[in-house]
């Protein structure tokens, strides 16, 4: 028996997934969450092989909740999204079902699970697909992080500066600094430009949080932050700062 969790805000997509698995009787649906935060708990707790996920959702969208896990379940994702975004997702889901979709073609979905011999291995290309979902342009406005069990939403404007971390990147805020799994190139991309400027291979800063920049040693300079922080900026970072400054 595989089973499995539906996890969308909106009911009625919910009773339709529903409606739709009746036929199948070797999959066994063991929650229903209306958001990211339940769904986060109901795959820790449960540990589905299958989910059947929503991307855009209050609160937390599906990718971020997904990033969330230690393990990535196996996805196919019930989605808005337009056909040209949807092709990142070619190599990396089971399947994916625009909204919206029909009994047949979720069925078509469905029978491609069944028919996986290795779920673990739909499961790693879970996560290949987390580290392109910045092209899927859906998380902008806010980082969401793990702290200890619990998840936090922290908005691009509460964050100091960035560092990165070995495998991770440590994200700085006014309440502390947290760990994200993630690349510097990730967010270089992700964060916009004229707000968040690498200006070290190691650093991203907030723009607006700096109030002068200081030379340093030969060809660096620090900028010094309204928290009296002191980030490093190269040469290369100097010149991307004073673009966005105006100087």
């Amino acid at each position: 028996m595989m089973k499995a969790v539906i996890i969308d805000d909106e009911p009625l997509a919910r009773m339709l997934v529903l409606e739709y698995l009746q036929k199948f009787s070797d999959i066994e649906i063991v929650a229903e969450c209306s958001d990211g935060f339940q769904g986060f708990k109901a795959i820790t707790e449960l540990q589905p092989d299958l989910v059947f996920l929503d991307i855009q959702m209050p609160k937390i969208n599906g990718f971020e909740m997904l990033e969330m896990l230690t393990q990535k379940p196996a996805v196919i994702f019930t989605t808005a999204f337009d056909e040209y975004a949807i092709k990142a997702f070619d190599n990396h889901a089971i399947d994916y079902l625009l909204k919206p979709f029909s009994e047949e073609r979720f069925s078509i979905a469905v029978n491609k699970a069944i028919q996986l011999e290795n779920l673990k291995t739909q499961q790693q290309k879970t996560e290949e697909l987390l580290q392109s979902s910045p092209l899927l342009n859906v998380q902008q406005n806010r980082v969401v992080v793990k702290s200890g069990s619990k998840i936090k939403v922290i908005p691009t404007i509460d964050i100091l500066y960035l560092e990165a971390a070995d495998d991770y990147v440590k994200v700085y805020t006014h309440e502390g600094s947290f760990l994200k799994n993630k690349t510097m190139g990730y967010f270089e991309q992700t964060l916009t430009a004229v707000e968040f400027v690498r200006c070290h291979r190691s650093y991203i800063v907030q723009v607006s949080q700096i109030t002068r920049i200081e030379p340093y040693e030969k060809d660096s300079y620090l900028a010094i932050l309204k928290n009296n922080a002191k980030v490093p900026v190269s040469k290369t970072g100097y010149q991307k700062l004073k673009l966005v400054l105006g100087l």
